[in-house]
C-alpha cells in the first residue's frame, strides 16, 4: 500500500510538472493557449500509459483522476491555468479527460482477456488512450493548418482534412497495436478490418462531438469498437 501511495505521489508530481511547463510556455514564450493545451493533452495521454504498469488498483487511478478534475474545475471557475483554459470557446474537455482515463482503466482492470479476439488486456487501455492523446490534437492542428473541406457541427467548425488525418492516425495506431506479437492469433485481414472499424468509429465520434466531449466519447467508442471486433472475429 505504501509503495502504491508513493507511486501515486510521483505520478501526481509528473502531471503537475507537465502543467507547469505548459504555463511557462504560454506565459513567457507566448505560445498560444491552443498549442499549450494540445501539449498538455498529448503529454497527459503519454503519462497515463504508465498506469497499467505502475498502479494495481482502479481506486488509485480514481484518486488521481478525481483530484486533477477538481483542480481543473477550480481553474475554470477562478480563471487559472490560462495555458489550457484561455482558448476563447466553451469546452469541457479538461474535465472529461480525467473521467475517460478512469473509465478506460476500469475497463482494463475488470475485463476478461478471453473476450478479446484481437489485442490483449493492455490493448483495452492503450488503444483508446493513444487514439485520444495523438489523433485528437493531430486532427485539430492539421485542420487549422490546411482547412480544406469545412463543415459545421452544432456551431463548431471542423474540416475533412482534420477528420482524414484523425482517421489515418487512428488506423495506424490500431493496426500497430493489434499486430504486436502475442496480442492476437488472427491473420492480416481480420486485423486490417478491425483497425479500419475502430478508426472509422473514433473518427465519426470526433466529428460529431462538440465542446470537448470528444475527450470522453472517443475513448468510449474506441473501446466499444474493439470489443465489437472481438465479437465478430471470435
Amino acid at each position: 500500500m505504501k509503495n502504491e501511495l508513493n507511486t501515486i505521489c510521483i505520478l501526481a508530481l509528473s502531471f503537475l510538472l507537465l502543467f507547469s511547463i505548459a504555463e511557462l510556455l504560454h506565459r513567457y514564450l507566448k505560445i498560444k493557449a491552443e498549442l499549450s493545451r494540445k501539449f498538455v493533452h498529448t503529454g497527459t495521454g503519454f503519462l497515463t500509459l504508465l498506469f497499467p504498469l505502475l498502479l494495481r488498483s482502479h481506486w488509485s487511478v480514481l484518486l488521481l483522476c478525481s483530484s486533477f478534475a477538481f483542480i481543473l474545475l477550480l481553474s475554470l471557475k477562478y480563471k487559472l491555468l490560462p495555458s489550457i483554459n484561455a482558448i476563447g470557446r466553451k469546452s469541457y474537455g479538461s474535465l472529461t479527460y480525467p473521467l475517460s482515463v478512469y473509465v478506460c482503466f476500469l475497463l482494463f482492470a475488470k475485463q476478461n482477456p478471453q473476450t478479446l479476439a484481437v489485442g490483449n488486456s493492455y490493448t483495452v487501455f492503450y488503444l483508446p488512450i493513444l487514439i485520444l492523446a495523438i489523433c485528437d490534437p493531430l486532427a485539430a492542428l492539421c485542420g487549422k493548418r490546411w482547412p480544406y473541406g469545412r463543415y459545421h457541427i452544432r456551431k463548431e467548425t471542423k474540416t475533412l482534412m482534420g477528420s482524414g488525418c484523425f482517421f489515418l492516425a487512428a488506423f495506424l495506431i490500431s493496426f500497430m497495436l493489434l499486430r504486436i506479437p502475442g496480442t492476437t492469433q488472427h491473420t492480416f485481414f481480420p486485423i486490417l478490418t478491425a483497425s479500419v472499424l475502430i478508426a472509422l468509429v473514433a473518427t465519426t465520434t470526433e466529428a460529431l462531438s462538440t465542446k470537448g466531449t470528444d475527450n470522453l466519447f472517443i475513448p468510449l467508442t474506441s473501446s466499444a469498437a474493439l470489443y465489437l471486433t472481438s465479437f465478430l472475429f471470435h
